[in-house]
């Protein structure tokens, strides 16, 4: 058990540092999937305003069905450190966040789902106007087992496609908060 612990530790490591790791089982002729999938969009906020609703507990106001179920801390809040579980179809995913810098605009996480699949989600904002955030999020998955492939491409698949629909629920949220202070 210390051993995995060890490697999850190390390739989450890597993988913070921006270093791509091609997973192997003991078996060399079958290679794990690996992907790394990026998306950018504009949110129209300040920094100060987008870079909180990036955190696990403020997702919920823009996020349609996004229910995480926080371990730590009790209540809910945002910060670094923050563990909490999401049901994914028949399993659950435990998530830690491993950055929550929202002044510098960095905040990212890391779930696994057991048995199956180890994501990190890497968000970085930079602020290009009074009211614009530039947003980049990268998501990198890999498959614990040769049978969670397929899932790690299908997902990687959809995430390139998911900035606009990040866009549009941030966006709309933001102009619902900004038409209701009028």
């Amino acid at each position: 058990m210390i051993h995995v612990i060890h490697v999850l530790s190390a390739g989450v490591l890597l993988s913070a540092l921006g270093v791509s790791v091609i997973a192997q089982n003991s078996d060399a002729r079958t290679q794990l999937a690996h992907t790394r999938t990026q998306f950018q969009f504009t949110a129209n906020a300040s920094l100060e305003k987008a870079a909180p609703l990036f955190g696990a507990d403020q997702e919920r106001v823009w996020a349609p069905d996004w229910n995480p179920m926080f371990v730590y801390p009790t209540p809910a809040h945002d910060q670094q450190g923050m563990v909490f579980q999401v049901v994914h179809g028949p399993g659950t995913a435990t998530w830690v966040n491993t950055a929550f810098d929202l002044a510098a605009g960095h905040i990212q996480y890391v779930y696994v789902l057991a048995d199956a699949m180890v994501t990190t989600i890497d968000i970085r904002l930079e602020q290009i106007g009074a009211a614009k955030t530039h947003v980049m999020v990268v998501y990198e998955r890999t498959a614990l087992i040769p049978g969670a492939n397929e899932h790690v491409r299908h997902f990687a698949a959809n995430d390139a496609q998911a900035d606009r629909e990040w866009e549009e629920q941030i966006n709309g949220y933001l102009a619902k908060q900004s038409g209701q202070r009028k």
